[in-house]
């Protein structure tokens, strides 16, 4: 038999000096949202600066390995990628021009000595009609895009004031670029280089293959 009624059973020790409670349990929202401790009222936390776009420019002499590191890049990238490369076109050995290839497998001639008409750069003649038809659909930043690759930013493609309000335009999207850019040249290949923000490398024959690993990195992080 309990003595002492109900009352008993659910009376309370009080506590000693030494009792304290103990302390409460600390705790983070999701993404860090929200932080404070148990009980405490909720405190939002300030949002750090959000990452600014990346913009990695690829520059060197001529045959030094842009194209080469762009294409190792693209085919490692995890992504889905958009743009065009250039390739040079060859008879016995002889470069006789430039074609556009897109990545997504479209080409056409960019520039060749048979060509006429007014837009010349050097020996060649450059078809700017190809290069709009080809080239400046594939760098539409279309739904899922990861990447835009543009090889690349010369003499020849800066004669389209398209082409140069196409690159301004990407300049503004949050998706990240990957561009060559010729080594020489003023005007607007000044202008890009001149750009703030980006990350620019300059290809070398010592440090071309190991490039795609580095820029992979780089866009492993954003």
């Amino acid at each position: 038999m309990i003595e002492g009624g109900g009352q008993g059973l659910f009376r309370q020790e009080p506590l000693s000096p030494s009792s304290k409670p103990p302390p409460p349990t600390p705790y983070r929202g999701v993404k860090g949202e929200f932080e404070g401790r148990v009980g405490d009222p909720l405190r939002k936390t300030s949002p750090g600066p959000p990452l600014k776009p990346l913009r990695i420019l690829l520059t060197g002499p001529p045959q030094c390995g842009k194209t080469t590191v762009v294409q190792k890049v693209v085919a490692r990238f995890p992504g889905q990628a958009a743009g065009f490369y250039t390739r040079e076109v060859r008879q016995q050995g002889i470069r006789l021009g430039f074609e556009i290839i897109t990545l997504a497998g479209a080409t056409a001639l960019l520039s060749h000595v048979d060509f006429p008409g007014p837009h010349r750069v050097g020996k060649y003649g450059v078809n700017l009609e190809n290069f709009h038809r080809v080239a400046l659909p594939a760098l539409e930043v279309g739904p899922g895009v990861d990447l835009i690759v543009v090889d690349e930013v010369g003499k020849m493609e800066c004669l389209s004031a398209r082409f140069v309000a196409a690159m301004e335009s990407l300049w503004r999207q949050p998706a990240p670029l990957l561009v060559t850019v010729a080594e020489k040249g003023g005007g607007y290949i000044a202008t890009l280089k001149g750009k703030p923000d980006k990350t620019l490398l300059t290809v070398t024959p010592a440090n071309r293959d190991e490039l795609p690993t580095r820029i992979l990195e780089l866009l492993r992080t954003r």
